[in-house]
């Protein structure tokens, strides 16, 4: 992969499309936008993305999504593979919401063969001079954070050909599994999630382009608010359990 990036600001629009929308919509974007770079080496056009959240014992992460609040932010690792792999970029990502604007920072691990089995020590590696680690330190020990939702799924991102800040990505193949572990064995359960659906994700700084307004209404595009996460975390009794 390519220098990792670091920091992010910027808008995201959700929509849920079934598989002939998803397709219609594709098509017409090859006219404004191209494959992301990383997508053209893998001969099916998508990748792999493997997320594992964090959450405190209440899942105050989960909720403060379900509620809907302005303010909030979770922390997961994420990697681009389901085995492990000494060449895979691994990193530790903080993702939340101020208004309306979604903000990402993230820092990258060192690991082998032998950190990978452990999330903790994975994490030991962080560079405690930025402030990503100082938060993540900080919500391990005082809001007793820990690895509990796994969420893999296939990804094809889309780079326009006029502003390059204008991104589009296509996630399918949803799954969530329950595990504290980056790599679990095959004996854990992996549950699809939205079978059939695909969530795409419009991302942009400052405007949408006229172009996709005008797709937008021909497919009736209606913005949604999921979260990969949460519906890992329905598909489980752990949400569940807690309310009783």
């Amino acid at each position: 992969m390519s220098k990792i990036q670091e920091h992010f600001l910027r808008y995201e629009f959700k929509y849920i499309l079934d598989d002939d929308r998803r397709k219609k919509i594709e098509e017409e974007l090859s006219h404004f936008m191209q494959l992301d770079p990383f997508v053209e080496r893998f001969e099916n056009r998508k990748y792999l993305v493997r997320s594992l959240y964090f959450d405190d014992p209440f899942y105050t992460f989960y909720y403060e999504k379900t509620d809907g609040l302005m303010h909030r932010q979770k922390f997961r690792i994420r990697t681009y593979s389901m085995e492990y792999d000494e060449t895979i970029p691994i990193m530790l990502e903080l993702k939340g919401r101020y208004n309306n604007f979604v903000y990402k920072h993230r820092t990258e691990l060192k690991h082998d063969n032998e950190s990978r089995h452990d999330v903790f020590e994975l994490l030991e590696s962080l560079d405690q001079g930025k402030p990503i680690s100082k938060q993540f330190t900080y919500d391990r020990f005082r809001k007793r954070i820990k690895p509990i939702m796994l969420i893999d799924y296939q990804r094809r991102g889309f780079q326009s050909k006029y502003d390059y800040e204008f991104r589009i990505t296509s996630d399918g193949e949803l799954y969530g599994t329950q595990t504290t572990n980056l790599f679990p064995d095959n004996k854990v359960h992996r549950r699809a999630l939205i079978d059939g659906f695909t969530i795409m994700e419009v991302k942009f700084r400052k405007h949408v382009p006229p172009w996709f307004h005008r797709i937008m209404i021909k497919y009736q595009l209606n913005r949604v608010s999921i979260s990969k996460y949460c519906t890992g975390m329905e598909s489980t009794a752990l949400i569940e359990n807690l309310d009783d």
